[in-house]
């Protein structure tokens, strides 16, 4: 595609440039076809009560381990 939205396709796989021709909108055919369906439409789940589980104690344990970080006092 370049930047004023025009699709190029360049055949070279044959010999002579009817061939090339033919190759070459078969290919844009297939592409638009390829364009024109729609992708599935993904129905988002609710996380499982393990996935949650996890998800907190990874946090209590970055939690704590923040919370163990200060200042470092200088005994002399």
């Amino acid at each position: 595609m370049t930047n004023t939205g025009e699709v190029v396709i360049t055949a070279s796989r044959f010999r002579t440039q009817a061939e090339n021709k033919e190759d070459a909108v078969a290919r844009l055919v297939d592409l638009l076809r390829k364009a024109a369906i729609r992708p599935k439409y993904r129905v988002g789940t609710r996380p499982t009560r393990a996935s949650k589980e996890r998800r907190l104690t990874s946090k209590k344990v970055v939690s704590n381990r923040k919370k163990t970080r200060g200042k470092v006092s200088r005994d002399d």
